[in-house]
């Protein structure tokens, strides 16, 4: 089946869909309740694509590239994502269950909401990245740029955040009670956050 750019696709099976050197690129197509399960699309480049509620459960999505493109309450449970980059991509409510994130790059884009439970993002650059509600449950972060990233109400408990560096990051709404921060980079106004959790009585 050959998939054509700038066109809608709704309910559409697209399990066995065949990448070729003319259809390895889409632009500014979009996918409701699409499925695209166990789907081989390795290297698969997208551009300004919308895929809503779709299911890439075991799909092959290793070095695969997507610029600007939104993947929204879709599922990529089992999903190979190695070597794959998200570059300004909105992904809310996704969820990423036992997906292989190694060599994973994000850029920037919108992450809120996702279920990244376990995930290994430990060196990674999530500068800027937007987090908001997000389950980073047992999410090894070691050593990763969350610079200036909004974690408003994220799950952190049980991360390993040794060397991770969390300066500027937004961490409103936290149970800081249930995340170790030991080896963490914070700045003051976060070290403040934290000692007001846990009862102190900060004279500024």
């Amino acid at each position: 089946m050959t998939l054509y750019s700038d066109t809608r696709y709704t309910d559409t099976d697209l399990s066995d869909i065949a990448l070729s050197a003319d259809n390895d690129v889409w632009r500014g197509s979009q996918f409701h309740r699409c499925r695209f399960r166990g789907s081989s699309l390795t290297e698969w480049h997208t551009e300004s694509c919308t895929f809503d509620s779709c299911d890439f459960t075991g799909a092959l999505m290793n070095g695969s590239l997507h610029l600007g493109s939104a993947f929204t309450n879709c599922s990529f449970q089992h999903a190979n994502l190695f070597a794959s980059k998200f570059d300004e991509c909105k992904m809310t409510g996704s969820d990423f269950a036992e997906a292989t994130l190694d060599g994973i790059t994000v850029n920037g884009g919108d992450w809120s909401y996702v279920n990244l439970r376990g995930a290994r993002l430990d060196k990674q650059k999530l500068r800027g990245v937007r987090f908001r509600e997000a389950d980073l449950y047992e999410c090894n972060l070691e050593k990763s740029d969350l610079r200036e990233a909004d974690l408003t109400r994220a799950i952190l408990a049980k991360c390993r955040l040794t060397g991770t560096d969390l300066r500027g990051a937004i961490l409103d709404g936290l149970d800081f009670k249930s995340i170790d921060f030991k080896g963490a980079k914070l700045d003051a106004s976060q070290a403040v956050q934290f000692a007001r959790s846990y009862g102190a009585i900060i004279d500024t």
